[in-house]
């Protein structure tokens, strides 16, 4: 399902807490409709929050396993000088051992045709057998070395995947209540839209808005589903408006300041909500599950006016949205030039 990626945070313990919280049983009386769509709201942040941290753990593990990779194509470069070392060194020796390398030096000495070439050479063979040790000494120091930080990189690799699991589950704990919790909401939906008679305003929490665009889509992550003006077996006529797949509860904004003139339930289009705006047009958000706004309200660009649903004519959750010349169907316009030419491309 979509989940809305704002940035927004919270520590992991916070997380926990909230989940259990959800989990325990609502007093009773307790109003249902209210009370669903603001969970809906928070567990969308919250699974929002978990797949974000999720996310985050998967690319450190991921970077982690690149450093562990590496560490260990430098620990076999290591462990190759190391043995080509060792063979200089055994090939050093056995010339040396041909050379007389058995025989005591006084010996030597004596049968030698040139005792100072022979006391020339001695000289050098030991400094190259000083030099090769050392060489060797130093590379076995830096292939410990290697293996000591591949030994940690193996475990911080470790520790971040036994989080991601944690993580893992909670996240899916998260999307399982959610997903119960949007059901609810939609069920209350089409008992409103059946009686004809909407539930009301349900007044949410907004996240602040920092934004100074004039204009902005009507929901934050979705993917584009029937366009405008399109043919279907699902409408009798063309398709009137621009689609947003979205999950039952998804916050929907105004995409631009104006005052709410209608809120219904009932109809093809199940509960909605019309804005009018400044220069002749109005903007229409259909199949919702709940309103968070009342008639004749003043509206913010980016204010939440409902949640998303599938009520009315509708085969699943999504959004369902118009810009028109009058309040009412039939004077639609198509809504993805409409939002361009206002700096909002989808």
């Amino acid at each position: 399902m979509p989940l809305s990626h704002r940035g927004t945070s919270h520590p992991l313990v916070a997380v926990t807490v909230l989940l259990c919280a959800f989990l325990c049983p609502a007093p009773a009386g307790a109003s249902e409709g209210p009370d669903t769509s603001a969970e809906v709201a928070r567990l969308y942040e919250e699974a929002s929050a978990a797949t974000a941290r999720y996310e985050a753990g998967r690319h450190a593990a991921k970077e982690q396993r690149a450093k562990v990779r590496k560490l260990d194509r430098l620990l076999t470069k290591e462990q190759a000088a190391v043995d080509v070392l060792h063979a200089d060194l055994g090939r050093m020796a056995s010339a040396q051992y041909r050379n007389g390398g058995d025989l005591p030096q006084t010996a030597q000495l004596l049968l030698a045709d040139s005792p100072e070439e022979l006391i020339r050479g001695q000289r050098l063979l030991g400094q190259a057998d000083l030099a090769v040790t050392h060489a060797v000494s130093k590379t076995q120091q830096a292939a410990a070395r290697l293996s000591d930080a591949k030994h940690s990189a193996d475990r911080a690799k470790r520790a971040l995947d036994r989080r991601n699991a944690t993580l893992t589950r909670l996240k899916r704990t998260i999307e399982s209540k959610l997903a119960s919790a949007q059901w609810t909401l939609q069920g209350e939906a089409d008992r409103s839209v059946a009686a004809g008679k909407c539930r009301g305003a349900v007044r949410l929490d907004q996240p602040e808005s920092h934004s100074t665009r004039a204009w902005t889509s009507p929901v934050e992550t979705y993917e584009l589903s029937a366009g405008f003006d399109s043919a279907g077996e699902r409408w009798s006529h063309r398709h009137t408006g621009q689609d947003f797949a979205v999950g039952i509860g998804a916050p929907v904004r105004a995409v631009g300041a104006g005052r709410v003139v209608s809120v219904s339930c009932g109809g093809g289009f199940g509960i909605e909500v019309v804005v009018e705006h400044k220069g002749g047009y109005y903007t229409q958000y259909a199949h919702l599950a709940a309103v968070t706004v009342d008639q004749g309200e003043r509206v913010d660009p980016g204010q939440w006016v409902g949640q998303a649903g599938t009520t009315g004519n509708s085969t699943g959750p999504h959004l369902h949205f118009e810009v028109r010349l009058t309040p009412y169907l039939g004077s639609g316009v198509d809504p993805v030039p409409w939002l361009e030419d206002r700096g909002v491309r989808l």
